[in-house]
């Protein structure tokens, strides 16, 4: 698959690590050179894809959640999928989403889920877009969480109803990125920065449990 890897200044450095050039498949990629999103310390703990689906581009970003709970960037980018039939469309998704995955080694998947859009034909048609993605973490062993488009704008914003330049203005300021991303792979980042709210809120609830239970034997 050709692939256009994109480094600040903005040069594009096509790749194909298969030697095969797909008609309909095109993952762009946007790392930050040098890395300042990793200059952070502290050891690295779960690697998480997120997913924006779309059934013309379909947004993605690979995040670090460390154990110390801070969030650090790995990259981002788009899957554009050019004009062709239903299943050629749904195969360049797939094929792309397995590239990213290939790519960067995440554990966990997590995508937005499908809100109920006013005409019937693009919610079915972002659906399986979704789908494709999906199908393409768990044939790769990947662990998959679903969030709302509230859930996300809640853990970035502080609101369910937050706008689209606030998401995108967190998650520019949260992994302390020097440009802004793409507004799509902006949402996959949105999605995987989700993620790691879950994954603390769900290690302080587990080191609660265990506290109180520590009380509990102590009294016996």
């Amino acid at each position: 698959m050709p692939v256009e890897r994109r480094a600040a200044a903005g040069a594009c450095e096509p790749m194909d690590g298969r030697g095969t050039t797909p008609r309909m498949e095109e993952v762009e990629r946007r790392r930050e050179q040098p890395p300042r999103a990793l200059s952070g310390t502290g050891a690295e703990g779960m690697r998480v894809l997120g997913i924006d689906p779309g059934s013309r581009i379909t947004g993605f970003g690979v995040v670090n959640i460390l154990h110390s709970g801070k969030v650090t960037y790995i990259a981002s980018g788009c899957v554009r999928v050019p004009a062709g039939s239903l299943a050629e469309c749904l195969k360049v998704i797939y094929h792309g989403v397995v590239e990213v995955i290939e790519a960067y080694s995440p554990e966990v998947m997590a995508v937005e889920k499908v809100f109920m859009a006013r005409n019937a034909d693009s919610a079915l048609k972002l659906g399986q877009a979704r789908a494709a993605a999906i199908l393409a973490g768990v044939n790769h062993g990947l662990a998959v969480a679903e969030y709302t488009a509230l859930q996300i704008k809640q853990a970035l914003v502080g609101r369910g109803h937050a706008q689209k330049d606030q998401v995108k203005h967190m998650v520019k300021a949260l992994l302390q990125l020097s440009g802004n991303p793409q507004a799509d792979a902006a949402d996959g980042l949105a999605c995987a920065i989700c993620h790691s709210h879950h994954v603390a809120g769900h290690r302080l609830r587990t080191a609660a449990m265990g506290v109180r239970g520590g009380r509990v034997k102590a009294a016996r």
